[in-house]
């Protein structure tokens, strides 16, 4: 289970340095093979293989009405391999749907990560606090 932030910066070419504390889990459970993806909050999704094959089947079982969503998670999904330093190279597509540039963070979302542009998740994560906590955690105790 992936967890916790990590504050990254892309090189020139778009790649992104893996944190040692994923990386040998990702070679470990999917032989450094991951796929990236659009997520519809404005972020990415970065899948270990197997984790992704398990959530493609599921895309791809939703109904016609949801057609676009397959279209968004399916026609946007990049594999990548994680080079010999552990870098992998987001596509210029999708660096440019999530606004991507120098600064990222790559959030463990258990089984996957998030990856946002640094200003958008900040901006974000900001507005979510000042809205207060979901009905959903209101009798969750901490």
């Amino acid at each position: 289970m992936f967890q916790g932030a990590s504050a990254l910066s892309l090189d020139a070419k778009g790649r992104m340095s893996v944190p040692a504390r994923h990386r040998d889990v990702l070679k470990e459970q999917a032989e450094g093979r991951v796929t990236i993806t659009k997520h519809p909050d404005g972020c990415l999704l970065l899948f270990p293989r197997p984790e992704w094959e398990v959530f493609r089947g599921r895309v791809a079982a939703l109904p016609m009405d949801a057609t676009w969503w397959r279209r968004i998670f399916l026609g946007s999904a990049a594999d990548v391999e994680m080079d010999g330093t552990g870098r992998v190279l987001i596509a210029s597509e999708l660096r440019l749907a999530a606004g991507l540039d120098k600064d990222v963070m790559l959030l463990g979302m258990g089984s996957h990560f998030e990856i946002w542009d640094a200003t958008t998740y900040i901006a974000k994560e900001q507005a979510a606090m000042a809205q207060g906590m979901p009905d959903a955690l209101k009798n969750f105790t901490f």
